[in-house]
Parts: C-alpha cells; sequence; structure tokens
C-alpha cells in the first residue's frame, strides 16, 4: 500500500513533516513517529517536523517545531499527516515543495497532495505510520514507536472507540516490543492537576440536554472564556467534549466554544454517523467524530437540530 510513499522518501534528500492545526495526540504522534522512522532508516536525509505549537501534547518526544526557512522546500518532499483537507494543514508552506505527498485515516474530502494513501479503516493515523514501517521492513526506533502508541490511544479512546479492530491491537502489539513506557505514556495523557479537574468540573455542570432529545451539548461565550482567564479555546472546545461521553440515553453530544469571531463545534456520538451534519457546515472527520465551525448560537442551535433529525430517522 506504501510504495509510492517510500519510494518518494528514496528519491528526496529533505523531508518535511506537516500534520493538522491545533494538534492531538495522533497529529502530534504520527508527525514525530513518521519523523523519526525516517531518520532512523535514512540518516544520511534531512528530516524537519512543522507546525503549530504541540500545547498539551508537548511533553511527547520531538514535540517542538523546527523553524525552518521557505527555502528549505525548494527540492524537497513534503508529507501530511493526519490532515483530512489543504485548510486544515499547519503550515500551507508544503505549496512550496517539489513533490506532496498524504497519509490520512479521516472520510475522503479533498485531493491536495500529489500522493495520497487515505484509509478509514485505521483507527489513527499513528496506525497507518507503523503499519508503514511493518510493511516496507523498517526500523521502529524506542522514541518512533512510543510517539505512534500514543497517536494510537488517543484516537482509539484507550482502545475504546469501534474504530479499533483486530488490526489495531496486532500493530499496538507491534510497538510495545520496542519496550516503550507505557505508563509514562498514560501519566501524562491522562493524569491532571487539581485546577484542570476543577475546570472539568465546572464545564460538566454546564451540560445540556437538547429538546428533551437523545442530543446533549455544551455552549461556552468568548465572555465565558475571558471571566476564567482562558486565552486557548482549543483544549476547551477538543478538550472538554469528552465530559459528555458516556451518559445513559444520551447518542450524540457536541460542545461549542466562541473563539472570538466563530463557533467551534466538535460532535461526538456512540451511535450514529454524525459526519454528515460536520460536513454541512464546512467541516468534516471521522463518522463518529467530526467537527466545523458555525457563525454564532442561532447557527449552533440549527446544528443541533439536525442532529436531532439523525436520531430521529435513526441514521446509523
Amino acid at each position: 500500500m506504501f510504495e509510492k510513499i517510500i519510494a518518494l522518501i528514496r528519491d528526496y534528500d529533505t523531508v518535511i513533516v506537516h500534520r493538522h492545526s491545533s494538534p492531538d495526540g495522533d497529529a502530534i504522534g504520527s508527525q514525530t513517529g513518521f519523523a523519526e522512522i525516517i531518520r532512523t532508516n535514512f540518516p544520511e536525509k534531512k528530516v524537519f517536523c512543522v507546525g503549530d505549537p504541540a500545547g498539551r501534547y508537548s511533553f511527547m518526544d520531538g514535540a517542538v517545531m523546527d523553524d525552518i526557512p521557505d527555502e528549505t522546500f525548494s527540492g524537497a518532499l513534503s508529507v501530511i499527516l493526519d490532515s483530512a483537507t489543504e485548510e486544515l494543514v499547519s503550515d500551507n508552506r508544503f505549496r512550496l515543495a517539489s513533490k506532496t505527498a498524504r497519509i490520512d485515516h479521516h472520510i475522503y474530502c479533498e485531493t491536495f497532495t500529489d500522493e495520497e494513501i487515505v484509509d478509514t479503516s485505521f483507527e489513527s493515523c499513528a496506525g497507518m505510520v507503523a503499519c508503514f514501517a511493518m510493511e516496507q521492513n523498517l526500523e521502529v526506533s524506542e522514541k518512533a514507536a512510543t510517539a505512534l502508541f500514543t497517536g494510537m490511544v488517543t484516537d482509539s479512546g484507550r482502545f475504546r472507540y469501534d474504530s479499533t479492530s483486530a488490526k489495531t491491537f496486532e500493530i499496538a502489539a507491534s510497538l510495545m516490543r520496542c519496550n516503550i513506557d507505557t505508563e509514562k505514556i498514560y501519566r501524562n495523557l491522562y493524569c491532571d492537576d487539581l485546577g484542570s479537574v476543577l475546570l472539568r468540573a465546572h464545564f460538566m455542570s454546564k451540560i445540556r440536554r437538547y429538546k428533551d432529545t437523545p442530543v446533549a451539548y455544551i455552549y461556552t461565550t468568548r465572555d465565558e472564556l475571558d471571566s476564567l482567564g482562558i486565552e486557548n479555546v482549543f483544549p476547551i472546545s477538543r478538550g472538554m467534549v469528552g465530559t459528555m461521553s458516556d451518559i445513559r440515553g444520551i447518542d450524540i453530544w457536541v460542545n461549542f466554544t466562541e473563539d472570538g469571531e466563530k463557533v467551534l463545534c466538535e460532535l461526538r456520538s456512540s451511535k450514529y454517523n454524525i459526519n454528515p451534519v460536520a460536513v454541512k457546515y464546512g467541516g468534516g472527520g471521522h463518522k463518529k467524530a467530526s467537527g466545523a465551525d458555525v457563525a454564532d448560537y442561532a447557527e449552533a442551535m440549527k446544528m443541533l437540530d439536525d442532529l436531532v433529525k439523525i436520531t430521529q430517522n435513526d441514521i446509523l
């Protein structure tokens, strides 16, 4: 499956690795894991990772991005990981590269690189990168394995989501043979300080059921974030959507967060395919985990109406 990707890597002396903006664990894990695999197996090549800051995933080895000039892209290969659309790619200078490639596991939205491998059967892009290494008989160092395992854990919900398959566990088992410290991975991912726990409790108190339906939501205004001293909205937007999971009688939940210009929407479901609704509002993602932006509170409520229709029509 990855023959064209490995051929491109062999052809170019400089490889620049991208992923989506406002990264999650899978974005950082697949990016840094992929870069480390190239460095280990092709030590003569120059390899760079670019993008915006890693945020709460800064604890991951290699998460500090490289600062490179535009000239570095000349004659280089840019590889984009875990990005469904061109707009989502962090550091759009990949357009300056001589050749581009993409590895992704999201539902297909568009083609925007020269070579693309999109496979939704993988629970994570990190899992795809690990499969790439296995298929091409490439050496995977402890550093690369740790990054890829972390990405798999985050995008599979600790191997709970139904995207998890026998293949997921086979790949995870292969990575664990690299002597990775899983206890350290989980401690960094899921241990919080007291302030974070109290903040999560605050957002849990804001959960509302929409019109007595199986749809729940949290709506947070920019003014409220300012009153809480929160400048960066992304840890709230993506980080707090999980507070609504595992509620009996709730099949779809959305976290709405104003950023001052628009409303960030994180959509999740334990049962239904909510991706078409995300796409309708200009977003995308997976069947049961997608994102989009809307203009204001009124449009957010329209999105909830569309999600309610999914439950009424039982669209799985």
